[in-house]
């Protein structure tokens, strides 16, 4: 099947493929690696302690199923969009909509978060020598997001070569950082640490997962970018099947750091710090250096990461959706660097907007409500779409669709019940105004303002040659081998302790 269309408008305006599985993955990884993992996610630590790894597990297990049905339509829809696309076609225009206003908000509260999460550990390197910095979080978070806008406006390209920047930086960083604190990492600390916790029943631990879920949210985000992903009905499933367990890795392993290295009477005090990490080695009197080595591997590697892909990818979401007419059009205008640029531009205010609250708490439960309701509607358009377009070209079909799309959807609705009230009422306020957008422009341009796309002309259905397929087969077992390999040492790592006592 050479043309899927959603609509009845001509085949035009589609972008180009330009991604392959390195950039799918660090731009996934990117725009989930940040702020969660450094600030909220690790604040989960002076909660539940070494415990922890047991709530990063099951955050874990309930991302890999949808992560497997994200992997089945990005590679047989490869839109710019993914959820709202794939909605929309499983499940109505309205639904899509929804998804995908959702998808928004979320990763503009996730930039919103991170530009914080920056400015906090931005200021630790400063710190480590005896400097603070004259300007205010604010300020400073909103100067860097505005000096990311302006780098997206350079179009994907430059997007992809900062990701890939962005993302070995931190892993470099990080290794360097693993290998200087072993001396500092203290065993019985993990053994001793649950005597100072306070005592958290099971529906404390299951909020505590909601939060480390939170570190998890996104690990579809390559999918938005479908239409330049080079090969995607390869690259995407591959890409969905690693994301989940590159972001468990690395979150297991900073969270054995952290556990290791805060002595255990000030562990609770992690629950309530701004930037854990630098909490932690301060507590550890571990300063100077270290401390600003840790710092500016955050800041520049894992924040910068995360701003660049959370910048870059909600603007295709509403690029497509004005391109459909389900949103103004002047949103489906791009540059000569076919950057959607008034979607990044109003994107960006809006992110400032939210940057201005300062309460990075109230920005992740907003994007937390707006990441599971968004998680859902893709759950169920997963199954809709296998009932109401079976004709589709599925290279990859997710397994026991009918038993693991419900599961999911009722355990990410489950979660939802988990939110701060003001984040859900502002959650519902934002799904009513994408409603009403939606009605306006549906009127205004009617079924003919709406797009298709040529899924061959796009080059969604190229075949790599053998030589090429060979390399990316290759590229991808290289992937596999790191990976688990990363999983099964943050694992091991947990158990030492024990087995040492």
């Amino acid at each position: 099947m050479s043309t899927t269309s959603i609509n009845s408008a001509p085949a035009s305006g589609g972008l180009r493929r330009r991604f392959g599985l390195r950039e799918a993955i660090t731009i996934t990884a990117g725009s989930v690696i940040g702020v969660g993992l450094f600030t909220t996610g690790s604040n989960v630590v002076g909660t539940l302690g070494p415990a922890v790894i047991l709530a990063t597990l099951l955050a874990l297990v309930v991302s890999i199923y949808p992560a497997l049905l994200y992997g089945e339509m990005g590679a047989a829809l490869p839109y710019a969009g993914g959820t709202y696309q794939f909605a929309s076609l499983g499940l109505g225009r309205g639904a899509g909509v929804l998804a995908g206003w959702n998808f928004i908000i979320s990763l503009v509260a996730v930039t919103g978060g991170e530009a914080l999460a920056f400015s906090y550990y931005f200021r630790t390197i400063f710190l480590a020598f005896g400097v603070e910095l004259p300007i205010s979080d604010v300020v400073l978070a909103s100067i860097v997001t505005l000096g990311f806008i302006a780098a997206n406006l350079f179009g994907v390209e430059l997007t992809g070569r900062l990701q890939n920047a962005f993302m070995f930086f931190f892993w470099g960083v990080a290794a360097i950082w693993f290998l200087t604190m072993i001396p500092n990492v203290h065993l019985p600390y993990f053994v001793q640490a649950p005597a100072f916790l306070p005592k958290t029943d099971a529906l404390g631990f299951f909020s505590a997962t909601c939060m480390i879920w939170w570190c998890f949210a996104g690990f579809e985000a390559c999918v938005a970018m479908g239409e330049e992903i080079r090969f995607p009905r390869i690259n995407i499933p591959r890409a969905m099947f690693l994301a989940p367990f590159v972001v468990f890795a690395v979150n297991a392993l900073f969270q054995w750091y952290l556990i290791g290295i805060t002595p255990a009477e000030h562990l609770t005090a992690l629950s309530t710090a701004e930037a854990p990490f630098a909490e932690a080695m301060v507590s550890a009197g571990i300063l100077g250096f270290p401390l600003a080595l840790l710092a500016a591997g955050i800041a520049f590697g894992g924040d910068f990461s995360t701003l660049n892909a959370s910048i870059s990818t909600p603007p295709r979401y509403l690029f497509s959706m004005a391109r459909d007419g389900s949103m103004p059009k002047i949103f489906a205008k791009t540059n000569r660097f076919q950057c959607p640029y008034v979607a990044v531009a109003t994107l960006g205010v809006l992110t400032v907007a939210l940057i201005a609250t300062n309460s990075l708490m109230y920005i992740a439960s907003l994007s937390l409500f707006a990441d599971l309701f968004y998680y859902v509607i893709g759950i169920v358009a997963a199954w809709a779409l296998r009932r109401r377009h079976p004709e589709l070209e599925r290279p990859y079909r997710a397994p026991l669709i009918a038993v693991g799309a419900p599961v999911s959807a009722l355990i990410y609705l489950a979660m939802m019940t988990q939110l701060d009230r003001e984040a859900f009422v502002t959650g519902i306020v934002w799904c009513v105004i994408g409603i009403a957008i939606y009605l306006v422009c549906s009127r205004r341009y009617g079924r003919g303002g709406e797009f298709s796309l040529d899924l061959k002309a796009s080059g969604a259905a190229d075949q790599p040659d053998p030589k090429e397929r060979a390399a990316m087969d290759r590229e991808y077992r290289i992937w596999v081998a790191v990976v688990a390999a990363a999983c099964v040492l943050a694992l091991a790592l947990f158990i030492l302790p024990y087995v040492a006592a």
